[in-house]
């Protein structure tokens, strides 16, 4: 037999000893013995020599246990703060992109929208958030975005299409859109370009 399979086999030897022993006279329910009262019963085995042995084995797993708690807590501790810090850094990288960045449901409600969709639709944010985007485009830009979605619910490669705005001020504009779905929320990402300007 191996050293770590002995050791293993001790140790579960041992738990299964203390187990007897903390039960025997005590509580039968050792998942809700409060620290203080392990500790008791801890301290009571270390004081009989027949006992110490065992008691300090099972002290020195616990501490062990308690150093991996307390790595592990660290860890985590550490992760979140990489995950938040690049949460932080990849919302400011969207938000302050070239390119409009939009989010829209099956309905073509507007969920998200970065500074760059709000400028290209010509208003602010707030004011577009939960509207469709079909309202703020003409009845042919309308049906080009459905057919957008449709494709992208297919599962089809992105394809770019022009979608025709509203006329605002008497000036007719059109934006070169895109559409993926997005897998976990089942809405729709969208990117907008306004096209390039002739020569």
């Amino acid at each position: 037999m191996s050293n770590l399979a002995e050791t293993s086999s001790y140790l579960s030897g041992l738990r299964e000893r203390a187990t007897t022993k903390l039960t025997d006279g005590m509580r039968s329910d050792l998942s809700r013995a409060s620290t203080s009262e392990a500790m008791a019963v801890l301290f009571k085995l270390a004081s009989s020599p027949s006992t110490a042995g065992d008691a300090l084995a099972l002290l020195h797993e616990l501490q062990v246990h308690q150093v991996e708690v307390d790595m592990q807590h660290e860890e985590l501790r550490r992760s979140r703060v990489e995950l938040e810090s690049d949460l932080i850094r990849q919302t400011a990288h969207i938000e302050r992109a070239p390119a409009a960045f939009l989010v829209v449901d099956e309905a073509t409600v507007l969920f998200e929208i970065n500074l760059a969709g709000a400028r290209l639709l010509g208003a602010e944010s707030n004011e577009v958030l939960g509207r469709p985007l079909a309202s703020l485009l003409s009845a042919a830009g309308g049906e080009q975005l459905r057919k957008m979605l449709a494709l992208a619910r297919g599962g089809a490669v992105p394809e770019t299409f022009e979608l025709p705005l509203l006329p605002q001020g008497g000036v007719s504009r059109r934006l070169l859109c895109t559409a993926d779905r997005e897998v976990s929320s089942g809405r729709f990402l969208l990117v907008l370009l306004a096209p390039p300007s002739p020569c």
